[in-house]
């Protein structure tokens, strides 16, 4: 055969089988990327291609407030994806998150893409990454979810709005009445699955691969994940999932479509709205001032997106069937905010969680071995209030996640921020990361003893897992505080790439099973990080369990 004969052979085969040598080639992922909607044109900074602002759906404003999100409309033309889009509404209840987004309002639906892949056929796995805020603030404009270091590891780093308070999560029987589905309240998370659905769809073009989408979420995000695992909408999309500090399981309970329209009709009343069409006709900042986004219910059970409780689906196995890595801090609440300034004493610390534990708040002390005044403030102390708050909702997916016999690597992340840099001034460490003033009182307290934190506070461990430390001015970072961050974030990697996080030069850590449960490993992260044989507070955990069945 001549050389001419055989190419010309050649190009007959790859344009008969055009898509299988395309497989293998792949295209370049250029600045320029064709999605099912029409280009983008992002940016490229230290090796990593970025593509910001990214519609996942149509803008939910005008006759779109309070409705599922809908599909994303083609456009014409070259889109820039240089920018971020604007962060959701929300009030300043976290005063020190920072944000990247051009502005706030409900034209918020954007995600944001990291990637370092050369071709599509790369295929490299996807983390996306909801956002912590109580489900009423936060945005993946903000820097510490910055899907950068992650990129440089080989996973794709996304990041995606969705809607807060009173625009994400309102009921009302009129709304209800008037959906396909015949339901409302729960629109921030069908902005999470419909994020899910476009990466999965889209991907492919920016060399992810689309059977290889982990999500993951801090706090309200974490919350999130765990009922996207259980919605029937999301859970047959993604590989992998990764809570951090919450989920949406015992103690914490969904309400029934009647009792969150109810709450809606309530919220309009007490605001003085005298329908919901005068709610439409109101200006988003005039709603967010009227409506608190308190008065929200979590989760709705609106036969849609749920149509039981998330304790329900995973008692019957009936998740999403991947592998899971959860964890929760060392300190992710304080006894004084249940003391309300008592003196921390056992006798105010148990009067305190009477009201909460009536007949069972001896035992539950005991199972903690909270038997002396020494012990409120110690870590025995700590523990208890943190697992009320996320601890224990956390271990409880563990516990059920494990026994459908998939993997969970649990951990407990140990370590205290450094102090607040002293470029900062007279400030403290705030809730999200950031600093504010220091009170009179904690001046003075401090200059008595400097104060030293016992642990990692909630939301501390986000920086750490994703490798953006540098993104944060506000602490004193050190060497060591680096050197958790990189072996935070390679497990997160790994964990994305194989579903399981364990690598060379890795602490060894070992998934629960069915078979070690009674004997569960968690993976303490810390300076010396190390994996401990057995659970903490197992008894513990069993009596807060007996107590909250008790209360279903």
């Amino acid at each position: 055969m001549t050389k001419n004969l055989f190419f010309a052979v050649l190009m007959i085969a790859c344009a008969a089988g055009f898509s299988s040598c395309n497989q293998q080639k792949g295209e370049p992922v250029a600045l320029q990327v064709t999605t099912q909607y029409g280009v983008l044109e992002g940016i490229e900074d230290d090796g990593v291609k970025k593509f910001l602002g990214v519609p996942f759906a149509q803008a939910p404003v005008g006759e779109l407030r309070w409705k599922a999100p809908q599909p994303v409309l083609a456009w014409e033309g070259v889109r820039e994806a240089k920018a971020f889009g604007d962060d959701p509404m929300q009030l300043n209840i976290f005063g020190d998150m920072a944000f990247r987004g051009s502005g706030r309002s409900e034209d918020c639906l954007y995600l944001n893409i990291w990637t370092t892949a050369q071709t599509t056929a790369d295929a490299l796995p996807v983390l996306i990454y909801f956002n912590g805020g109580g489900l009423m603030a936060g945005s993946g404009s903000e820097p510490r979810y910055d899907g950068t270091s992650i990129a440089k590891l080989g996973v794709i780093g996304v990041t995606a709005n969705y809607r807060e308070g009173v625009f994400g999560f309102f009921a009302h029987p009129d709304l209800t009445s008037s959906s396909d589905y015949k339901g409302s309240g729960n629109y921030g998370f069908l902005d999470q699955v419909a994020a899910i659905k476009w990466v999965k769809e889209n991907i492919a073009a920016f060399g992810g691969d689309p059977a290889k989408i982990t999500i993951v979420g801090e706090s309200a995000g974490s919350f999130s994940v765990s009922l996207l695992m259980c919605s029937p909408l999301s859970k047959d999309l993604i590989a992998g999932a990764m809570l951090s500090s919450g989920a949406e399981v015992l103690p914490y309970l969904p309400k029934s479509q009647a009792e969150a329209d109810a709450a809606g009709a309530e919220l309009l009343k007490n605001a003085g709205i005298a329908s919901l069409a005068d709610a439409m006709a109101l200006s988003a900042d005039s709603l967010q001032a009227l409506l608190p986004p308190r008065g929200m219910a979590n989760v709705v059970l609106d036969g849609y997106f749920m149509t039981e409780s998330a304790d329900d689906v995973f008692e019957k196995n009936g998740q999403a069937q991947v592998p899971l890595l959860a964890g929760w801090n060392s300190l992710e609440a304080h006894p004084m905010q249940a003391l309300q300034g008592q003196a921390p004493t056992l006798e105010n610390y148990k009067n305190a969680m009477k009201a909460q534990f009536g007949d069972m708040t001896d035992e539950i002390f005991d199972a903690y071995g909270i038997t002396s005044d020494e012990d409120v403030m110690s870590q025995k102390g700590f523990d208890l209030v943190s697992d009320l708050f996320t601890g224990f909702p956390t271990w409880k997916v563990c516990d059920y996640h494990a026994k459908s016999g998939q993997p969970v690597y649990r951990y407990h992340y140990m370590h205290p921020r450094p102090q607040v840099s002293a470029k900062m001034g007279d400030k403290t460490a705030a809730l999200a990361g950031g600093v504010r003033d220091k009170t009179a009182e904690e001046k003075k307290a401090e200059a008595q003893q400097p104060a030293i934190a016992p642990g990692a506070v909630h939301s501390a461990d986000i920086e750490y897992a994703m490798g953006t430390l540098k993104t944060n001015e506000y602490y004193d970072w050190q060497e060591e505080d680096y050197a958790i961050s990189k072996l935070f974030l390679t497990y997160y990697a790994n964990f994305c790439k194989t579903g399981n996080p364990n690598g060379e030069g890795l602490p060894q850590w070992t998934a629960i099973t069915k078979e070690n449960l009674d004997a569960a490993p968690v993976m303490k992260i810390d300076v010396e990080s190390r994996e401990v044989g057995s659970p903490e507070r197992e008894n513990a955990y069993r009596t807060l369990e007996k107590f909250y069945r008790s209360k279903k």
